[in-house]
């Protein structure tokens, strides 16, 4: 397995280009299933997720030519089976049931696997299309869902215990806009992901409503046709890179972001004594005289994003006082945390809160990578930490960040990827 050598100490400047967004790419690449003309989807990142997603797509039978972040997908004949061997490696293949009940009136789709972040269930997902008149049935690690004659003209409340689920959103919205009638779907996540999805089906021709609310309404379409779309920024890309700056920088710019996105953790970087400015799709932060910590709790869009609480803990972790953050969206994801303890972090773990105690200096250590966000702040920690960090595991931040390796050494990082 490949490994990432952070040499710390060395200050970042310059400026970085965000990729498109990983978490819109996956949907809307499975949302190509829903015709069978052909769509082009650019700014797709090269990750190992959207490799996984081009060869489910592969696999049931659509053509995909991949080009210089371009995916073009024509699902002219498509089986309804997603593959067990491709389907456990990442979780987000869940997302091709909804559009494969859409388009074939059944799915069959292995339970998921991925990274391993505390409870992750898919009842939220299996709820909804049962609420939408579909037949659900569980047997053999094998999800079978099946169109119905009662399918259609649903109000659906997609909420579950910890918030809204942005794919149990996608997957609905996917299965409704091929459903007859109306269907009404009630706390439905808002993020810019969900948002971006429905402008690439409205572009196949879907009628959808209220993306971007707790309410969304989809008058279903007999057929939809070929599109072009463009994926939006990814912002916790950017916001990983803002936070590398606040960590390390002199002064860093991201170009090609889409700040009004990010206002969640902008707002607290400001906060902790961080100069940002904005123009345009370009952001700047720069280095604080006197930076000072926060109290930060995860919560739905536009709230702070659980996606950015590993990197603020390792933020946190030379930041002079106390800072405290609470994990609502996924109360066990602090597998980062002991391996920040290693580096010399003070932190306290009290349940679903991390207290941070701020040291002047972290130490390298040989650290494991368990998740994607808890790689980056593992690699975030490593720029500021005495002496070289070996991050182990380096396939989990793989998943979700576009060669940070070679943009982080754009702006003048020291680190060597070596293969395992």
């Amino acid at each position: 397995m490949d490994k990432l050598i952070v040499h710390g100490g060395h200050l970042l400047e310059g400026s970085v280009f965000v990729s498109g967004s990983k978490n819109s790419s996956l949907p809307i690449l499975a949302a190509t299933l829903l015709t069978r003309e052909k769509c082009t989807i650019r700014r797709v990142p090269d990750l190992s997720d959207t490799n996984y997603m081009t060869q489910i797509l592969s696999s049931l039978g659509a053509q995909v030519e991949r080009a210089s972040g371009t995916v073009i997908v024509e699902a002219d004949k498509i089986i309804s089976e997603a593959p067990y061997d491709l389907v456990r490696k990442m979780r987000a293949s869940i997302c091709v049931m909804g559009p494969l009940l859409g388009r074939t009136g059944e799915a069959m789709v292995s339970l998921p696997g991925g990274c391993i972040i505390g409870d992750r269930p898919v009842d939220l997902h299996l709820k909804g299309l049962e609420q939408l008149g579909a037949e659900v049935k569980v047997t053999g690690g094998n999800i079978h869902v099946k169109a119905t004659d009662g399918m259609g003209g649903r109000s659906i409340n997609m909420r579950g215990k910890h918030g809204p689920t942005v794919l149990g959103t996608d997957n609905l919205l996917m299965a409704a806009v091929l459903t007859p009638g109306t269907t009404v779907i009630e706390g439905a996540a808002a993020e810019p992901e969900v948002v971006d999805l429905a402008d690439f089906l409205t572009k196949m021709g879907a009628k959808i409503e209220g993306a971007g609310t707790r309410t969304i309404v989809v008058e279903g379409v007999k057929e939809l046709g070929g599109a072009e779309h463009s994926v939006i920024a990814d912002r916790i890309e950017a916001g990983t890179f803002l936070v590398a700056g606040a960590i390390a920088g002199k002064r860093v710019t991201l170009k090609r972001a889409q700040p009004e996105h990010m206002t969640g953790f902008i707002s607290v970087l400001e906060k902790c004594g961080y100069p940002i400015t904005i123009d345009g799709d370009e952001i700047t932060i720069a280095r604080a005289e006197r930076p000072v910590g926060a109290e930060i709790r995860t919560e739905p869009y536009p709230g702070f994003p659980t996606d950015m609480q590993a990197q603020f803990t390792a933020l946190f972790a030379t930041v002079p006082g106390l800072s405290v953050i609470t994990e609502t969206i996924f109360p066990q994801r602090f597998m980062h945390v002991p391996e920040l303890a290693r580096m010399g972090a003070q932190i306290t773990l009290e349940g679903a809160t991390a207290i941070i105690k701020g040291v002047d200096q972290l130490s390298a250590a040989p650290v494991m990578a368990s998740d994607l966000r808890a790689s980056a702040a593992l690699v975030l920690a490593g720029l500021m930490a005495e002496g070289a960090t070996e991050v182990n595991r380096l396939y989990h931040i793989d998943r979700g960040y576009e060669h940070i390796d070679h943009k982080l050494a754009m702006l003048g990082a020291k680190m060597e990827r070596v293969k395992g």
